[in-house]
């Protein structure tokens, strides 16, 4: 053998070499989450969530939140509240907030039992039926589901599906609903027949829809692109049912490509080329969270009854 093909032999054995040790770090946690018992589900979202894809969680749960706006009985009411149309950005902060202490801490901990309280109290204040919780239950479960296994740099695990649909499954026990799904499949047909039975036309829900998509055209990037823009790659997301019931504007077929592929592409480059998040960053370290710059106290998030001496805003 020629000292050329034994050089070029050496230098490929290496590239592989490297490229292997690469993939295994990129998939570490992945593997190490495999490891675990099964009864460690909230370790398991925690770290799905803060360290394997944080961008796309925050965005999956974005997304679930503005789907419930199309049942009527929900968007009227956060629309009657006025809270979601004139204090959007605070609404959005003091959501994340809410649901990032349970993750963070532990459903159990001090804060997360505080979390999980002041979103009872809000509730509390308001004529809500188990139907709807339960729906809104399951868009946490499914839509961070499909929005990873579509857009992000891997596909999740059904050991990892299973640990998220046990977290949500806890935290809705501890909100006090009624008739939760015993597994991922449960949410997933829950969910699909209460679109089907609940969505239609609303105005009212339609003013929230568009509050909160005006919202998004501040985050970045989408604050650089002019509002039309940002409504476009927005309707572009949407499936068929969620559009027609706030009665969006059909995307062309070429922005679905371009804004879809452009996400897959975002997973790709990330699978490739970057490696694996080395610390955390949970919801309140998110730069779409900006309303407390010198921090908040978790008690005083949300909205109070009138006469409350914690202000509503």
């Amino acid at each position: 053998m020629s000292g050329g093909n034994l050089h070029h032999m050496t230098t490929a054995t290496s590239l592989t070499a490297r490229l292997r040790a690469r993939r295994a770090r990129r998939f570490a946690l992945r593997d190490e989450i495999a490891a675990r018992d099964d009864g460690d589900f909230e370790s398991i979202v925690r770290d799905l969530i803060s360290r394997e894809f944080p961008w796309g969680n925050t965005q999956a749960l974005s997304f679930a939140l503005f789907r419930t706006y199309a049942v009527p009985s929900i968007g009227d009411l956060l629309c009657d509240t006025r809270q979601f149309t004139e204090h959007t950005q605070k609404r959005y902060d003091d959501t994340v907030l809410l649901l990032d202490a349970p993750i963070e801490h532990g459903v159990s901990s001090t804060m997360g039992r505080t979390g999980i309280r002041r979103v009872n109290e809000m509730h509390g204040m308001y004529d809500i039926s188990n139907d709807d919780m339960l729906y809104v239950l399951s868009t946490f479960v499914v839509c961070p589901v499909d929005w990873i296994n579509s857009y992000e740099w891997r596909n999740l695990t059904d050991r990892e599906v299973t640990a998220l649909t046990d977290y949500y499954r806890l935290l809705g026990k501890r909100m006090g609903i009624k008739g939760i799904p015993e597994d991922y499949a449960g949410f997933e047909k829950l969910m699909e027949e209460y679109e089907i039975g609940h969505f239609t036309y609303s105005p009212k829900a339609r003013e929230v829809a568009d509050s909160t998509l005006d919202l998004l055209g501040t985050f970045a990037p989408f604050h650089l692109l002019p509002r039309a823009a940002v409504r476009r790659i927005s309707f572009a997301l949407m499936d068929d049912r969620l559009r027609v019931a706030f009665r969006y504007p059909r995307p062309t077929r070429v922005e679905q490509v371009v804004v879809r592929g452009g996400l897959k592409a975002r997973g790709l480059a990330i699978a490739l080329l970057f490696p694996p998040r080395r610390e955390p960053m949970f919801g309140r370290q998110t730069p779409q969270v900006r309303g407390y710059p010198n921090g908040y106290e978790i008690e005083k998030l949300g909205t109070f009854k009138p006469g409350c001496p914690v202000p509503h805003i």
